[in-house]
């Protein structure tokens, strides 16, 4: 199967991407290569697909292992609807390039409706276009924003996002819906909730606390603690992504537009998920209590019953095992690999 996977040098369609590779599929990968964070860190993902990128330019294509290419490219440049994928015969859009961050939205709107608004418009006309496609995308737990009735379920009611960065998950759902409606695209959201694991993002609570903690600093814990999430191994959200897109859901009725919940359904109290990783460590962390942040939400907890019935998803992680590949992943690319770097 040809497969279109944007944002593939992010954290989960690094994931993706190599996971069906792995499974013998032709892989196109799209990536900005912003600096949101590092792109250091999505250099050295891109390395682990066999992609070099030193001495490529903007809208190059660069072929790396098993049928692999690359594209460094944005979402929105048109060129790469007309050239670099015209008449590619993709079979699935697998879309998860998106401007990431609750707390980032709130001082940078505006890359959030670049990225995730028109950037998304993109992807669904360039799926108008080629309507056999299957659309595959990420929305976020994030949409169910102030809602306070748990698990969230998939038909609660979304309609009040406490971040622009919700928002704009919430306004890429309605498109999506209106355009499977009009068009007759097969379109399937997947929202998802607080994935970490090894090749994690910089700027999520699993490095923050992680990097805290080895390093010895000061770890901000908001709400005074008070905070749990549906904390969800990557490679539990991958072979979900992954059922989802090279499969058929059971039964016939299931509509051509879906939004699925797609979590770990077991959340985890803040103070636990601090003390697991200062027992894997076997260092303290020296927590300072603060307000809760704007943009925030109290508590995530995923009811994933629907993608279990339809695909079979069903996670397997424990949160102390998948913290111990993560520490450990950490340790290997953060302190032993700078380490020799710096005495080469």
């Amino acid at each position: 199967m040809k497969i279109l996977v944007t944002g593939c040098a992010g954290f989960i369609g690094y994931h993706v991407a190599k996971k069906l590779i792995s499974c013998g599929h032709s892989i196109i990968g799209v990536d900005s290569l912003n600096d949101y964070y590092s792109p250091e860190l999505k250099i050295s993902r891109l390395a682990q697909l066999g992609i070099d990128i030193s001495g490529i330019k903007q809208n190059a294509l660069v072929h790396g292992e098993s049928g692999f290419c690359f594209i460094q490219a944005n979402i929105n440049d048109s060129s790469l609807y007309t050239t670099f994928l015209k008449d590619k015969g993709i079979e699935v859009v697998c879309h998860l390039a998106a401007q990431a961050g609750v707390r980032y939205s709130i001082e940078n709107p505006q890359q959030y409706i670049s990225s995730n608004i028109d950037g998304f418009f993109n992807i669904i006309e360039y799926c108008r276009a080629n309507p056999k496609i299957k659309l595959v995308f990420a929305s976020s737990s994030s949409v169910y924003g102030s809602n306070t009735s748990v698990p969230y379920r998939e038909t609660d009611v979304t309609d009040t996002p406490v971040s622009l960065y919700a928002a704009t998950k919430k306004a890429d759902e309605l498109m999506a819906h209106s355009y499977s409606s009009l068009y007759g695209i097969t379109i399937i959201g997947l929202r998802f909730f607080t994935v970490y694991g090894p090749w994690g993002r910089p700027d999520m609570a699993p490095f923050l606390f992680t990097d805290a903690i080895l390093n010895n600093r000061k770890l901000k814990v908001f709400n005074n603690g008070n905070m749990s999430r549906d904390f969800t191994y990557i490679d539990d959200i991958t072979e979900g992504v992954c059922k989802v897109i090279l499969n058929a859901p059971n039964g016939t009725s299931v509509p051509s537009f879906r939004i699925y919940n797609i979590g770990n359904s077991m959340p985890v109290h803040l103070g636990d998920f601090i003390s697991t990783i200062e027992r894997i460590t076997g260092k303290k962390a020296q927590k300072v209590y603060e307000t809760m942040q704007p943009g925030d939400v109290k508590d995530t907890w995923a009811d994933t019953s629907l993608l279990q019935q339809d695909y079979g998803y069903a996670p397997t992680t424990r949160i102390d095992t998948g913290l111990t590949a993560f520490i450990q992943w950490y340790e290997d690319y953060y302190i032993r690999r700078l380490y020799d770097l710096k005495n080469v």
